[in-house]
């Protein structure tokens, strides 16, 4: 897919350094910092899910887990 990204001077800038320096275009490397993106996103999302459905179906009593953590710090 093509699409058109207004990107600032002083980035387009940054980027043909690099693209001169690691010998490729500017779009492949906007292509490898979208998928580097991607990615970070889609792992955070990930764990995100993961972590909060940890307890999903177990029944905890709250409050008696803080007394229990609470005690801990009496010793």
């Amino acid at each position: 897919m093509r699409t058109i990204v207004d990107i600032p001077e002083e980035q387009v800038k940054i980027l043909d350094r690099i693209s001169k320096r690691k010998k490729v275009s500017r779009a492949t490397i906007v292509r490898q910092a979208l998928i580097d993106y991607i990615t970070v996103q889609n792992q955070t999302e990930e764990s995100y899910e993961i972590a909060f459905g940890i307890w999903k179906g177990n029944k905890f009593d709250s409050l008696l887990h803080q007394q229990k953590l609470r005690e801990e710090w009496d010793r």
